[in-house]
Formats: structure tokens, C-alpha cells, sequence
């Protein structure tokens, strides 16, 4: 079965504002993630700018099937 993070975060920006997301899902390519790697994927995923800080909340693993497709079914054939 797939693994997904379900979580909550808070994003801080150095210019001001914030980004807060609650049960928040990701697909995982592993049976764990860690709240840096979490961090990264998400502001990376997200093509965030100027990130201050990312708090990870209520963190847990799910099993359920992944929901976005593979780089690999986006190439049309």
C-alpha cells in the first residue's frame, strides 16, 4: 500500500506574512519522513520565496494510495 503524510504546518515569509495548511496530504516514497525533509519538499513542491520558517504539526503516516501520477505517466506516448 502507498504511504502519504497527513500533517498541519505553518509557513513564516522574511517579508511578512504566513501560509498555515491543516490535514494537509503528501505522497511519500518511504514509510517515514522527517519534519526537515518535510519542510523542503513542501516549499520546494509549492515554489515558495523567502521562507522564514516551517513548523510541522500533528504529523502522522497513512496508508493510502498516492494520488498524484509518476513523472513518468505525464509522457504522452
Amino acid at each position: 500500500m502507498d504511504k502519504r503524510v497527513l500533517f498541519d504546518f505553518e509557513i513564516t515569509f522574511t517579508n511578512g506574512g504566513g501560509l498555515q495548511g491543516q490535514e494537509f496530504r503528501l505522497d511519500i516514497d518511504n514509510d517515514d519522513i522527517s519534519d526537515e525533509e518535510l519542510a523542503k519538499y513542501i516549499v520546494r513542491d509549492m515554489r515558495l520565496l523567502m521562507v522564514d520558517e516551517v513548523r510541522i504539526l500533528n504529523k502522522r503516516i497513512i496508508s493510502e494510495k498516492h494520488k498524484r501520477k509518476s513523472p513518468d505517466e505525464d509522457i504522452v506516448k
